[in-house]
């Protein structure tokens, strides 16, 4: 999520018998693996950890916490300097609008929404993206307007069609989610950041505060022991779920075209939907089939364009 590394980085000395641009791509494939298959299912590690007796707030705020405490102290050790006061504040702004904003509200419609329906309306991301790119003079074009009509017809059909069980919350968090995440996305080059994965640190630490601060002001409270499944979950969610795709997602923003970063939003659906069938016995809708037909046709369309 931040500005590039600084050239005054040194560069790593080159592997015997592999080339540059095989070492800058091993990275990003990685990071792609990490976005589309590994992200994509954390929805379902969510519903799992919510049925399990996890609150949301809380354990979305010891999630990060425990994920940016771990990332923090490995980079100093590595010797890492500590982010200023400047940087902070950006990677706190972040924070708020890519976690607590954006991830918060996945959380929260979790809790009435199936883990595949939750992973499409945030799918709808790039939409978002492209209209807010308008504000810094990046318009969308012919094509890009025509994947706005379809997607947004896509999530009419989401509504229409009862896919949130009548629940004016979770449709207003699943608004709210991709919205914000799309605006934090856009914005995130503009903001002053720590460098490299230190970005990804600050912002997991300020979103945890957050997080347990929102989850003390609703009086949030373990009711029972989480389950077995509930535990291996939260731990997928901080080591892979936070740690490595988070921290992905964050490269890729820094190292690749913004159509690049942004096209997890087409296969996080199919990988959510997927596993919420196989594993959890999940159902789709024939109206929301074709909501998700409209979504994912009009992200294609628009992260083509862009690219």
């Amino acid at each position: 999520m931040s500005p590039s590394i600084s050239s005054s980085t040194p560069a790593a000395a080159p592997s015997e018998g592999v080339s540059a641009p095989e070492r800058g791509r091993a990275p990003l494939l990685f990071s792609l693996f990490a976005l589309y298959i590994i992200w994509g299912s954390t929805y379902l590690a969510i519903r799992f950890a919510l049925e399990g007796g996890f609150p949301p707030l809380r354990m979305a705020g010891v999630r990060y916490g425990l994920a940016g405490a771990v990332l923090y102290a490995v980079l100093r050790l590595r010797g890492a300097p500590h982010p200023s006061a400047r940087q902070w504040l950006g990677g706190g702004v972040l924070g708020l609008l890519l976690l607590v904003l954006g991830n918060g509200s996945v959380v929260v419609a979790q809790q009435w929404v199936s883990s595949g329906l939750v992973a499409l309306a945030v799918g709808s991301m790039p939409l978002w993206a492209a209209l807010f790119g308008g504000l810094f003079g990046q318009w969308p074009g012919r094509s890009e307007r025509w994947g706005l009509v379809l997607g947004f017809c896509g999530l009419g059909l989401l509504n229409v069609g009862g896919s949130f069980g009548g629940n004016p919350w979770a449709a207003f968090a699943l608004l709210l989610g991709p919205v914000s995440w799309a605006f934090g996305s856009v914005w995130s080059r503009r903001l002053p950041q720590a460098p490299g994965f230190m970005s990804s640190a600050t912002q997991m630490l300020v979103a945890s505060g957050l997080f347990l601060a929102a989850s003390a002001v609703k009086g949030e409270h373990l009711a029972h022991l989480p389950t077995p499944r509930a535990l291996v979950a939260f731990g997928y969610l901080v080591t892979f779920g936070s740690l490595v795709a988070f921290s992905a997602y964050g490269y890729l923003l820094r190292n690749a075209r913004p159509s690049v970063a942004m096209s997890y939003a087409y296969v996080n659906p199919v990988v959510a939907v997927l596993l919420g069938v196989a594993l959890a016995g999940e159902a789709m809708s024939p109206v929301g089939l074709l909501a998700m037909g409209a979504i994912l046709g009009a992200v294609v369309l628009i992260t083509r364009a862009r690219g």
